[in-house]
């Protein structure tokens, strides 16, 4: 029997981990299918799904290479339902005499292993999952002394020391950021590619869920799951998005459309975040791609692919392990209403909250935009507490795990933490979202208007939003201007009248 046990977790599905550069049979690995997990927020369908597949995959091929791996899924006859009874149930029956884990990447599983293996009477350790392009500590350490904790400083930093689109010491064409060339409409249907999906047959991992009564959210076609769920799917979606996606990324990437809910963005998140495929060899596969093809593709569409993966994507991480646990407490704020049930639904007259929600119920997906600026920007406009908020997040997307997640609503998305992450707070009225998508023309509501009859809520809400917080906003140098405009407005009663008017029936607009 084995004498060493080593548990995986349903995000370290990374087979280039140097646990598996050899073989024993001393050594089992344990994957489990969890209840603990399935259960502490209500799931996408597609995201339970997902994971479970590649949870299978992973194992199946782990045995292929000759390791030993233990695998429970839900239905197995001797499910705890928790991490930590499994745990000790399996010490037991198979005698390990060691335990060893991958550093898991949420606060509460790290503590929950932590607090188990100080009970334990076998040895126990803990390794690095040999993933992200720097250590938990890293990003207090970097920004010590530091209120505000700047993405640029970080992401320069990450450029230089893996020499990504560097000359030297200094950035390519001497511009370290594409940032304004970013930002533009989507106007040529001709640009558009289909997406990249994987038609597998997911019936039986479904059925088993069903039959399990786990509660989850959002659709699936059981028999054309699109997602990837091996690291060589992953490796085939890299390829796809250079190929046909990367040419117009970055200059579109803040892009909406009803009629396609991908766009060019690659929907790598998923194996990235399961650690199927790792942030460093996506970011130099694109670059070398990239300076293949220099006569065909800019900068700008590469370096605002590379900055989402080196720069956010692992600051973002840095942001959690900084200020966890007390991060998952602010609301700096005071915002206290609860979410709206079209959230649940997509039943409501705004169009670009109903596209956006619907697109997210039915793909597990949506794009950063259409997070920040659509559904975000209205929770942040209409005061709702940010537990709400980080809740759905993490359940409805395919991709949220608690460390990239919360960081990116309760900081980036609705500022809660006060300024850690953004400088100022990510709202806007009817006008930028009209700027960005398509959804204003066909809507319900007149874009145009604050106040009155069909009125655009997001217009009377943006200002709303500024004059309650106004103790808390007016001095900061970023948004002084907005203060300035609405001194200058002859209607303000009005229109906070009118945001007084749509807060009371926020269930109805």
């Amino acid at each position: 029997m084995a004498k060493t046990l080593r548990l995986i977790l349903g995000d370290q599905l990374n087979s280039q981990h140097s646990w598996f550069s050899e073989k024993s049979g001393d050594v089992l690995y344990l994957l489990m299918e969890m209840r603990q997990e399935t259960d502490y927020v209500r799931h996408h369908i597609q995201k339970v799904v997902g994971f479970f597949a590649a949870m299978r995959e992973f194992t199946r091929e782990l045995r292929e290479q000759g390791h030993v791996v233990l695998y429970w899924p839900l239905d197995h006859p001797e499910q705890q339902e928790s991490l930590t009874a499994n745990l000790n149930w399996i010490i037991a029956q198979q005698k390990i005499e060691r335990l060893e884990y991958q550093l898991p990447d949420e606060y509460r599983l790290d503590q929950q292993l932590v607090a188990f293996c100080s009970q334990l009477e076998i040895p126990s350790k803990a390794y690095d999952t040999e993933h992200f392009l720097t250590e938990r500590g890293f990003m207090a350490d970097f920004f010590k002394g530091k209120k505000t904790y700047l993405m640029e400083s970080f992401y320069r930093e990450m450029r230089k020391k893996y020499q990504i689109l560097m000359d030297g010491s200094q950035p390519l064409t001497g511009q370290w950021n594409y940032d304004h060339d970013n930002r533009n409409k989507l106007k040529d249907l001709l640009l558009l590619k289909e997406a990249k999906t994987f038609q597998r047959d997911v019936s039986d991992i479904l059925t088993m869920i069903e039959q399990q009564g786990v509660k989850t959210i959002g659709k699936i076609d059981p028999t054309n799951f699109p997602w990837p769920v091996t690291r060589q799917e992953c490796l085939v979606m890299l390829e796809y998005f250079c190929e046909k996606l990367l040419p117009h990324f970055g200059e579109y990437q803040d892009a909406m459309l009803r009629q396609d809910p991908f766009l060019f963005h690659s929907r790598l998140s998923f194996g990235l975040n399961t650690k199927m495929i790792s942030p460093l060899e996506v970011v130099e596969y694109v670059e070398k791609y990239w300076y293949r093809h220099q006569e065909s593709i800019g900068i700008a569409q590469v370096e605002g692919f590379i900055r989402q993966i080196i720069g956010w994507r692992e600051y973002m991480r840095g942001v959690y392990w900084a200020k966890m646990p007390d991060y998952q407490g602010l609301n700096y704020f005071g915002h206290e209403r609860p979410l709206p049930d079209f959230f649940w639904t997509g039943k409501t007259k705004m169009n670009c909250l109903r596209h956006a929600i619907g697109q997210s119920l039915k793909h597990a997906y949506a794009h950063h935009i259409q997070r920040l600026m659509v559904t975000g920007n209205f929770a942040l406009l209409a005061g709702i507490h940010p537990d709400a908020v980080d809740e759905w997040y993490l359940g409805i997307y395919i991709d949220a795990i608690e460390w990239v997640e919360i960081t990116n609503t309760r900081g980036m998305s609705q500022f809660a933490d006060g300024g850690i992450v953004g400088t100022k707070p990510y709202v806007s009225s009817a006008n930028y979202i009209d700027k960005m998508g398509d959804y204003c023309g066909s809507c319900f509501y007149d874009k145009t208007k604050k106040t009155g009859d069909r009125a655009c809520p997001f217009n009377s809400l943006y200002w709303h939003f500024y004059h309650r917080h106004a103790d808390k906003l007016a001095t900061n140098p970023r948004i002084g201007m907005m203060y300035r405009t609405w001194e200058k407005m002859q209607d303000r009663q009005a229109i906070l009248d009118q945001a007084e008017k749509y807060l009371g029936e926020l269930n109805d607009l």
